[in-house]
C-alpha cells in the first residue's frame, strides 16, 4: 500500500519524466485492486485469470492517463478503467455477436442477471410482462431491450452448420432465405436501365450544346456545379442558368416520353419477328 505522498511522487515522476520504474511501482501496488474487481465478475463463466489479465490492462491504461494534480487517489480513478476493460472483455467473449454497443445496453447486460435474481425469475424462457416492466423502469431502458437482451443471454451462439435433422443431411444454413434479387429480376432491371439510357441519349441529342452542357453539369454529375459556377462559365446571371436548366429538363422529359410511347419502326418490328 502506498501513502498519499508516495503515490503522488510516483505519479509525478511518471508524468513529468517518463520514469518507467515509478510507473511499475505505481501499477504494482494496485494489482490487488484489479484482482478484487475481477472476482466480482466470476459469474459470467470466464476464467478468473483472464479477467484479472484484462483488469491489469485497464490498470495500465489508468496509469497512463492519471493526472496527480486533480487531487484524488489513483485507486479511485483506476477502478473505472479496470471495470471498463473487464466488461468489454466479457461482452466480446460472451457472444460472437455484439451484445451491447450503447451505455444503456451495457448497463442492462451487467445488471439483468442481478435484477432477475431479486425478482426470483430463475426459469429459462421469456420474462413475465410485469418483470420486464420492473426491470425496464429500474434500469431506464425500453422494455423491448430487456426482452431481447434476456433472450440473447439465455441462448448461446448456434452454428449455421449445425444439423436440424437426425440424418444429418440438413443444416441450419440450408433453411436461410436468400433475400437478394433473383436472376430474372436482375436481368429485367439491367434491361430497363439500358432502355432508359438509350432514351436519355436520344433526348440529349435534341438539345443545343449549351443546354446539354448545363444538364450534364447540373443533373448528371456526382458533384453538380453551382449556378454561380455555370453563370461564370457562360457569362450570364444565375437566374438565367436556372431558367435554361428548367427548360432543358422539360425538353428531356417530353423527348423521352415521346420516344417511349412511339410505335416501333418497321425495321424494329421485322427484327423482333
Amino acid at each position: 500500500m502506498l501513502t498519499p505522498e508516495r503515490e503522488q511522487a510516483l505519479a509525478r515522476a511518471w508524468k513529468d519524466r517518463g520514469d518507467r520504474a515509478a510507473l511499475r511501482d505505481l501499477v504494482g501496488s494496485h494489482l490487488r485492486l484489479a484482482i478484487k474487481i475481477a472476482r466480482g465478475y466470476q459469474g459470467y463463466g470466464l476464467p478468473i485469470a483472464d479477467l484479472i489479465a484484462e483488469g491489469n490492462v485497464g490498470l495500465m491504461q489508468a496509469a497512463q492517463k492519471f493526472d496527480p494534480d486533480r487531487g484524488f487517489r489513483f485507486a479511485t480513478y483506476a477502478m473505472w478503467w479496470i471495470r471498463a476493460a473487464i466488461q468489454e472483455y466479457i461482452l466480446h467473449s460472451n457472444s460472437i455477436v455484439k451484445m451491447g454497443t450503447t451505455a444503456a445496453q451495457k448497463k442492462l447486460f451487467f445488471n439483468l442477471r442481478q435484477m432477475k435474481g431479486r425478482l426470483e425469475q430463475h426459469e429459462a424462457g421469456d420474462l413475465p410482462p410485469e418483470a420486464v416492466a420492473t426491470i425496464a423502469t429500474a434500469l431506464g431502458v425500453p422494455a423491448n431491450d430487456v426482452v431481447e437482451m434476456n433472450r440473447r443471454m439465455s441462448g448461446g451462439d448456434l452454428s449455421l452448420n449445425a444439423t436440424v435433422m437426425e440424418d444429418g443431411e440438413m443444416e441450419w444454413q440450408d433453411r436461410l432465405v436468400d433475400d437478394s434479387p433473383t436472376q430474372d429480376l436482375l436481368l429485367a432491371d439491367a434491361d430497363e436501365r439500358a432502355k432508359r439510357q438509350t432514351l436519355l441519349k436520344g433526348a440529349l441529342a435534341q438539345l443545343n450544346e449549351r443546354e446539354r452542357e448545363i444538364v450534364r453539369e447540373r443533373r448528371l454529375r456526382d458533384e453538380p456545379l453551382t449556378l454561380e459556377e455555370l453563370s461564370g462559365r457562360f457569362h450570364v446571371s444565375r437566374e438565367r442558368i436556372r431558367q435554361l436548366e428548367v427548360r432543358a429538363v422539360e425538353k428531356l422529359r417530353k423527348a423521352m416520353l415521346g420516344a417511349a410511347v412511339a410505335p416501333a419502326a418497321p425495321a424494329d418490328l421485322a427484327k423482333a419477328a
